[in-house]
């Protein structure tokens, strides 16, 4: 694995000190959204029989895990904070690996479907094609990513402590689409707002596979 830049070092380093520093916060502030939407969109379009083996990326303190492990699927979650981690385990009872997202360290061929709820946008524009390469490689034959990420005009940087990535949908998709994945649906959130109050672009994708031709 090549060694993260320095700068890259700081990114994860201040990023993650944040949320180890507010994860009780965090959770009080994020466990009651309602994410259905989002869940419902990533399983609908899952090929593979019931129960589903399920990578929730950047899973925060485990309501999303909660749910999928409650609706019979075989979740995992991802988390880069040491803090919000252990929150997942025992909230959700579920395994949680800790791993930097910059730093992946993932199964091949092993999930049927790819959570990231709020998560992916962490990731600098410039190593997000390693890391969806990454993803997809982890993706069974056929697998599914969702993500759902805060949109913007594809600027980034800092927020407070906590560095992201504002796509719009074109950028996005272009940055999908070279990573080998199929789009299978985009909407914005939360439902039944104009468009300017929506600040969420979910999307779902396909695991693209080798004998299908490139897009045009």
């Amino acid at each position: 694995m090549t060694p993260l830049r320095d700068d890259l070092r700081l990114i994860t380093a201040t990023t993650l000190s944040h949320y180890n520093e507010s994860a009780t916060q965090f959770w009080e502030g994020t466990r009651g959204h309602d994410v259905r939407q989002n869940i419902e969109a990533l399983l609908r379009h899952v090929r593979a029989t019931s129960p589903l083996s399920i990578l929730d990326f950047g899973c925060g303190p485990g309501r999303d895990l909660a749910t999928l492990r409650a609706l019979g699927h075989v979740p995992v979650g991802l988390e880069g904070s040491s803090a919000l981690a252990a929150m997942a385990r025992e909230y959700s009872g579920c395994e949680v690996w800790e791993q930097d997202f910059l730093a992946l360290q993932l199964p091949a061929d092993h999930f049927d479907g790819i959570y990231a709820n709020a998560s992916l946008f962490h990731v600098p524009s410039q190593e997000l094609p390693r890391v969806l390469a990454e993803l997809h490689a982890a993706l069974k034959p056929d697998g599914i990513l969702f993500s759902s990420n805060p949109r913007g005009n594809n600027q980034e940087g800092w927020s407070g402590r906590r560095y992201g990535a504002y796509h719009e949908l074109d950028a996005w998709r272009a940055f999908l689409d070279q990573a080998e994945f199929v789009e299978l649906e985009h909407y914005y959130r939360p439902a039944g707002l104009p468009l300017e109050q929506q600040p969420w672009l979910a999307s779902v994708w396909r695991k693209k596979s080798p004998a299908e031709p490139a897009g045009e």
